[in-house]
C-alpha cells in the first residue's frame, strides 16, 4: 500500500498567531509543538498561510465529466466488478472511486515526497516523546447531510479501522494505542512506544467515517447503500458490475481550503467496468469513455490509427512520471512445497526470456525490473557498502551467501526465446535442489510431480506467459495457465490458493509501516494480506523494523538497500518490467496546468491524484469544437 509521509516541525511564533485567530487558544503543554503539516524528514516546503499547491490552476472552471476505467485498487476493490460500497473492510468486491467520498485529517502534496497539510485538521500538537498527537479540527467540517464532523467521528473511525478494517489497514494500526475525543474539535491519538516512524502520517491520511451512520449500519457488511461521507464527491448513480458514478458536492465544506483549491474540478466522475481491455478500448474509440490509460504496448504501437486520432479529436501522449516506480512480477506462493528451495525459484527465473518478450511483444518500450525500490537511492546496487554490512552482518549465518555478493538481478538471455544456456543453467539448479526425471517429466525432491499453475483474471499477459510456460515444459515441469473471473481471482488470492500469480504494488517515496503488509512474517498467514507470496523470514522482519525506525533519510536509504538486497537474494518472484513514462489518450475535452506535480505524472488517473480527479478540468469550448457529447 502506498501511503504519504510527513514530518513534525515546530511552529514559529508568527505561525502560532495565525492559528490562534482561528479560535484555538489553549496554551501548549510542556514540550509540545504545533504545526500546520506533517512530514517524515526535513522542513515542510509550504508555510502555514500557503494559498494553494503550485501545480494547480486556482482559477480552473468547474463542470463536465471524466469517464474512465479503474487504474488502481485499494482495500477490497475489484477493477472489474463490485457488490459493495465499503472498500475498507475485508468482505465483498469494493467499488472503484470510493476514496473520493471521505475526507481525512490531512491531505498530501504531490510536490513533496512525504508531506501532508491540514484538511479536517487545521493543525496538530505533538508531545515531546512523539507518542501523542492532538489534532485540532475545523469547526466547519461537515458530512454530506449537513451534520458536523467532530473529533468523536475521527476517534471512532481510527479504532474501527484497527478492529474491523481490511488487513492492509489493520496491520498499519498495530501500534495505535488509543484515539479519543477530548472535545468536539480536539482528537487525541496515542501510540505505543513501539510505534513506527510514520504512524502519525498514516492516521492523518485514513478516511473519517460518520459514527452516527455506522452505528446504524454494519461496517463489515456487504452493501450497495452508499455510506455517508464528507469528501468532495458522493455516489450519484450506479449499475452493479457495469458502472458507478460520482457527482461533485456543490456545497462541499472544504472546497476553498488551500489543499483543495484548483482540484476536484469535474462535476462528474464515472467508472465503467470491463472484463477485457479490447472492449474498453473500443468504447474509448467510440467516445463512450473520454480518458484512457494505456497499459498494453502493442495497443499503443498499433491501435491508435483510428479517425478521431488522425483528426486530432483524440490526443495521444506520453507524460513524464515522477512517481516512484511500481513493482510487478510473477509471485511464487512460498506456502507451496515446490517453491521451498531457493534454487528452484532461481531456475524458474532462467525460463523467462525477457529480452525476447521485450523485442517481440512489447516493442522494447519497457525496462526490466530488478529491485523493489527501482531507480531510487533505496535500491541495492553492486556489493553492500559498510553501512549496509553493519545491518546485515548480525544475520550472516541465516542469510544466503548471495546477499554478500553483487545484488541479485534477473538473468539476461540471448533473446532467442529459448536460450539453451539459460535452460541448461536452470536444469543444473533443479538437479542441485534434488529434482529428478521420470521419462520426460520432472519430479520434486519428495518424488511428487512438479506442476505449476499460473493464475490470472485477464488475457492481457497470455502472450508473455505462453513462451515462459513453453520453456518450463522443456525442463519437464507441468506448467499450465488458468484464467478465472475477477471475483474468483480475488477470492483465491485472498485465500492464498495459487501457485504463481501476477501481483503488483505502487511505488512509495518514503517506505515505512506499509511494507509490513507486504513482507512481514505476521502477515504471511493473515487471509487477505498483501503478503501474497507468503514471505516469512525473521531477517526480513528485523530489517523492516530498521526501515520503520529510521530517523533520517540516509538511514532510511541504507535500511531499504539492505532489505532490498535480502529480498532479491531470496528470489521470491520473477520480476516483470516497468514503463518510465505514463501513456495516456483522451478525447480533447480537457485542459490542465502547464506545470505537473514533481511526484506524479500530471494525469488525472481518473481519480488517483490528490483531491480526487487531479488537476485537470473539463474544457467546454474544446468539447464543442470536436463535437463530443459524452
Amino acid at each position: 500500500m502506498s501511503l504519504t509521509r510527513r514530518r513534525t516541525i515546530q511552529l514559529a511564533s508568527a505561525s502560532f498567531g495565525a492559528l490562534a485567530v482561528q479560535g484555538f487558544r489553549q496554551a501548549l503543554a510542556e514540550g509540545e509543538t504545533e504545526t500546520h503539516g506533517l512530514s517524515t524528514f526535513g522542513e515542510l516546503a509550504l508555510p502555514p498561510d500557503f494559498k494553494h499547491f503550485a501545480y494547480v490552476n486556482p482559477d480552473a472552471p468547474k463542470g463536465g465529466v471524466l469517464i474512465g476505467t479503474a487504474q488502481y485498487t485499494i482495500g477490497n476493490q475489484n477493477g472489474e466488478t463490485f457488490d459493495t460500497f465499503n472498500i475498507y473492510n475485508f468482505k465483498g468486491d469494493g467499488a472503484i472511486g470510493m476514496d473520493n467520498v471521505f475526507d481525512a485529517l490531512m491531505a498530501a502534496s504531490s510536490d513533496e515526497p512525504d508531506s501532508i497539510y491540514g484538511l479536517v485538521a487545521k493543525a496538530v500538537r505533538v508531545s515531546a516523546d512523539k507518542l501523542t498527537y492532538r489534532f485540532l479540527l475545523r469547526s466547519e467540517a461537515r458530512f454530506h447531510d449537513g451534520s458536523r464532523l467532530t473529533a468523536a467521528d475521527v476517534a471512532f473511525s481510527l479504532m474501527l479501522m484497527k478492529e474491523k478494517g481490511h488487513p492492509m489497514f489493520k496491520v498499519t494500526l498495530d501500534t495505535l494505542a488509543s484515539a479519543e475525543a477530548e472535545s468536539d474539535d480536539v482528537c487525541a491519538v496515542r501510540f505505543t512506544p513501539q510505534r513506527g516512524r510514520d504512524m502519525h502520517l498514516i492516521v492523518a491520511s485514513l478516511p473519517i467515517f460518520s459514527r452516527a451512520w455506522y452505528t446504524a449500519h454494519e461496517f463489515d457488511a456487504v452493501s450497495l447503500e452508499p455510506p455517508l461521507g464528507s469528501g468532495a464527491y458522493k455516489v450519484s448513480k450506479f449499475e452493479q458490475g457495469r458502472f458507478n458514478e460520482f457527482e461533485r458536492v456543490k456545497d462541499y465544506w472544504a472546497a476553498n481550503l488551500p489543499v483543495n483549491v484548483g482540484l476536484n474540478n469535474l462535476d462528474r466522475i464515472r467508472f465503467e467496468y470491463y472484463r477485457e481491455r479490447q472492449i474498453a478500448f473500443e468504447d474509448f474509440k467510440a467516445g463512450k469513455i473520454n480518458y484512457h490509460l494505456e497499459n498494453t504496448a502493442r495497443f499503443w504501437a498499433n491501435s491508435y490509427d483510428f479517425p478521431a486520432v488522425k483528426e486530432g479529436r483524440v490526443i495521444r501522449e506520453e507524460l513524464p512520471d515522477g512517481s516512484p516506480k511500481p513493482t510487478q512480477g510473477w509471485v511464487f506462493n512460498m506456502r507451496r512445497p515446490q517453491f521451498a528451495d531457493r534454487r528452484i525459484r532461481e531456475a524458474i527465473n532462467y525460463c523467462f526470456d525477457f529480452e525476447w518478450t521485450s523485442k517481440n511483444i512489447m516493442f522494447n518500450a519497457y525496462t526490466r525490473l530488478r529491485s523493489y525500490f527501482q531507480g531510487e537511492d533505496m535500491e541495492a546496487r553492486g556489493l553492500a557498502g559498510p553501512d549496509e554490512l553493519a545491518l546485515l552482518e548480525p544475520f550472516r549465518a541465516r542469510l544466503p551467501a548471495e546477499v554478500f555478493g553483487e545484488a541479485w538481478t534477473p538473468p539476461v538471455s540471448d533473446g532467442s526465446g529459448s536460450d539453451r544456456n539459460a535452460l541448461r543453467k536452470a536444469d543444473e539448479l533443479l538437479r542441485a535442489a534434488g529434482c529428478k526425471r521420470d521419462g520426460g517429466k520432472l519430479l520434486l525432491p519428495n518424488g511428487g510431480p512438479f506442476a505449476i499453475e499460473f493464475l490470472d483474471y485477464e488475457i492481457g499477459l497470455q502472450p508473455h506467459t505462453g513462451p515462459f510456460i513453453a520453456n518450463l515444459k522443456k525442463l519437464g515441469i507441468d506448467a499450465t495457465s488458468r484464467i478465472v473471473d475477477s471475483v474468483q481471482f480475488k477470492r483465491r488470492r485472498d485465500a492464498f490458493d495459487f501457485d504463481i500469480m501476477t501481483f503488483g504494488l505502487s511505488g512509495v517515496s518514503t517506505p515505512g509501516i506499509g511494507l509490513l503488509s507486504v513482507f512481514s512474517s505476521k502477515e504471511a498467514r493473515r487471509e487477505g494480506s498483501q503478503n501474497v507470496g507468503g514471505i516469512a523470514d525473521t531477517v526480513v522482519d528485523a530489517l523492516l523494523e530498521k526501515v520503520m525506525q529510521a530517523d533520517t533519510r540516509e538511514a532510511l536509504n541504507v535500511a531499504c538497500r539492505a532489505l532490498d538486497r535480502v529480498l532479491r537474494a531470496g528470489i521470491y518472484w520473477v520480476p516483470m518490467w516497468v514503463l518510465e513514462k505514463k501513456r495516456i489518450a483522451h478525447w480533447d475535452v480537457f485542459s490542465r496546468p502547464d506545470r505537473q506535480p514533481k511526484f506524479e505524472s500530471g494525469a488525472p488517473g481518473p481519480a488517483g491524484s490528490p483531491g480526487g480527479p487531479g488537476t485537470w478540468w473539463f474544457d467546454a469550448e474544446k468539447a464543442t469544437k470536436i463535437g463530443w457529447r459524452g
